[in-house]
């Protein structure tokens, strides 16, 4: 595992030497002692709400849990309870629901699930012990469904969205026991089970860095389109621009790097062969994109930066987390990018993601 800033790939050439503002003074909360993960699965506890995180990243979810007072319990690798919701959705939790029983079998689930119109999800925790089981799901699927055909549930997670219909939560939280529960497809984490959004490799962009712009833009909502104007700071090789391009837009794209050659020709594609700290657009742009391994608090203020120039009406990047301690650095990030006039400023670890998250923010006012 990566260890310090100084494992992070750094730019062809360092970033210009320029006056650089203060960073915003951050009061950090308090911090919380994050126990040891218990040594056998704890069941959650009915009328609690059950969390599910990306393995290893449980300590994060809980503090994060812990700073509004939601009474938390780490129960297993992935899973963690808390008594209440949070004001603010925490940056390392995929989904949650409300957790109406703890069952042994699917005929169980089934009648807790009851009549109501729903899209029913089974899954297991994003984890080692959770993906062996991972087989336990088509049986419970099946076995559930055959008990509710007849009724008229949606097919799909995103026709449950449309309708105002809720996603029926299956969770196998250890063999042959499931934690159920339903929650409103609208108010959902994520309309994947489990949090799982996985994108769809293609022939045209085969890496993983075009799966977690993908997931990043269905996550935002609302994606660019045909003539919008996308800056793509640190491109090379252009994974990012590649996605954008194919959506119809036009990218300019920032990296002291290559293009692939594909790429570097193409009609709706300007390659700024120069540093990401350095480059400065000559006119305002639509979309603001970044993917760069580089220190997460430099990024957050190179973002800043372009939101305090109005260089940018909307923000989707990537944070880089190497370290062990990740949540000072992501106040600190959300400080300045606020600071510098990002409204609406959320951060998620999305599916794709691994020691890093995703931000999305606008600049509401011209």
């Amino acid at each position: 595992m990566r260890k310090g800033h100084h494992k992070l790939r750094k730019e062809r050439r360092p970033p210009p030497k320029e006056p650089k503002a203060p960073p915003p003074p951050v009061q950090l909360p308090a911090r919380v002692k994050v126990p040891t993960l218990p040594a056998k699965t704890l069941l959650p506890t009915p009328g609690t709400f059950l969390w599910t995180c990306r393995e290893g990243f449980e300590g994060p979810l809980f503090e994060e849990l812990c700073w509004h007072k939601t009474s938390v319990t780490l129960l297993s690798a992935g899973l963690v309870q808390s008594e209440k919701l949070p004001r603010v959705m925490p940056t390392f939790a995929r989904m949650v629901f409300r957790v109406d029983a703890v069952v042994a079998t699917p005929q169980e689930a089934a009648q807790v699930l009851g009549p109501r119109r729903l899209k029913v999800q089974v899954w297991v925790p994003d984890t080692q012990a959770g993906n062996a089981r991972a087989g336990e799901c088509v049986a419970w699927e099946s076995t559930i469904a055959a008990l509710r055909e007849g009724q008229s549930d949606p097919s799909t997670p995103w026709s449950a969205f449309e309708l105002g219909a809720g996603l029926g939560q299956v969770s196998l939280v250890a063999p042959h026991t499931a934690a159920v529960g339903v929650v409103p497809a609208r108010e959902a984490l994520s309309l994947a089970a489990g949090g799982r959004a996985r994108m769809k490799r293609t022939a045209e962009a085969p890496s993983r860095a075009a799966m977690k712009l993908d997931e990043a833009l269905e996550w935002v909502g609302v994606a660019p389109g045909k003539g919008d104007v996308c800056v793509d700071l640190g491109s090379a090789p252009g994974g990012w621009t590649r996605r954008l391009v194919e959506r119809g837009a036009r990218v300019w794209s920032v990296d002291t790097g290559l293009l692939a050659p594909d790429l570097a020709s193409h009609g709706r594609v300007k390659h700024f062969h120069q540093s990401a700290f350095a480059f400065a657009p000559d006119e305002p742009c639509d979309w603001l994109f970044c993917d760069m391994a580089w220190r997460p608090l430099e990024v957050a203020q190179l973002l800043a930066k372009w939101a305090r120039n109005r260089w940018a009406r909307q923000l989707v990047a990537n944070l880089k987390l190497p370290m062990k301690d990740k949540l000072p650095t992501l106040v600190r990030a959300r400080a300045a990018l606020e600071a510098g006039g990002w409204s609406d400023v959320t951060l998620r670890q999305l599916y794709h993601d691994r020691d890093e998250v995703t931000v999305k923010a606008i600049r509401r006012h011209a």
